[in-house]
């Protein structure tokens, strides 16, 4: 392999080196020289020649390229959405990269392959940004329910936490989860909302789960969601549910 000062792994080998596990096809190593230097690629390498050499962290002994430049010079030879959109949030989700670093990155590189990623990025940037509480705020006034609060956690009757929610509705028992597609992706993520929905449900608490941009791109269909799940709040027996707050009301 041409590593060392001649070259630097990136794309999807370098992706499953730092533990991704969306990383795309196995087989070809995508090796990226120096713009001077000229090596064919061959059967089982892509050789890359670039102008802009990125930073290199080596692990194992294998210079790789930083991981917001090895998942998109991966992406961008995908042409299926989904892909590309499982490896860019993984690798946000893992703290490897930020949204922002890989924003840069995509404007610092080729622009050849980067359509799908850009798309999946400007998802990212909507969902990973927390939504400004005015706006969460608007939807629920909006929406003609009783006063929701923020900043109170929620215990059984028994004294087991149960959760933490975004918005709070005392009078209806009803919790308001803003859920980010990019932090809920990862199996540990999923597997935590899971975990609360199950401790709202065993509590017999009323939870609605939103992402973040349909507050932008759909407020009328977020209201009816909120609209309905009152309703279906109201018909049954309020649980017995202990509230402390932590904070103002929303």
């Amino acid at each position: 392999m041409l590593t060392g000062s001649q070259g630097i792994v990136t794309g999807f080998e370098a992706a499953r080196r730092y533990g991704l596990r969306q990383s795309g096809p196995h087989g070809t190593v995508h090796l990226l020289i120096p713009q001077e230097r000229k090596i064919r690629s061959v059967k089982f390498a892509i050789i890359e020649r670039t102008i802009a050499m990125p930073e290199r962290r080596v692990t194992e002994g294998v210079p790789l390229a930083a991981p917001a430049r090895a998942v998109l010079d991966g992406v961008r030879r995908i042409r299926e959405l989904e892909p590309v959109r499982a490896l860019l949030i993984e690798a946000v989700e893992a703290g490897l990269c930020t949204v922002d670093e890989l924003s840069a990155e995509l404007e610092s590189c080729s622009r050849r392959g980067t359509a799908l990623p850009r798309a999946v990025l400007r998802e990212l940037a909507a969902d990973v940004k927390s939504v400004p509480e005015a706006e969460a705020l608007a939807i629920w006034k909006k929406a003609g329910l009783p006063p929701a609060e923020r900043n109170v956690k929620i215990y059984d009757a028994f004294g087991n936490y149960i959760g933490k929610p975004d918005s709070w509705c005392d009078e209806l028992a009803m919790a308001w989860e803003i859920d980010s597609y990019a932090y809920h992706f990862g199996r540990n993520a999923y597997r935590k909302t899971l975990h609360r929905n199950n401790r709202y449900a065993a509590a017999g608490i009323v939870v609605v789960q939103t992402l973040p941009s349909r507050i932008r791109d759909e407020p009328d269909k977020v209201i009816t969601e909120l609209r309905r799940a009152a309703d279906a709040a109201t018909q049954r027996p309020r649980p017995a549910i202990t509230v402390v707050r932590t904070g103002r009301a929303a």
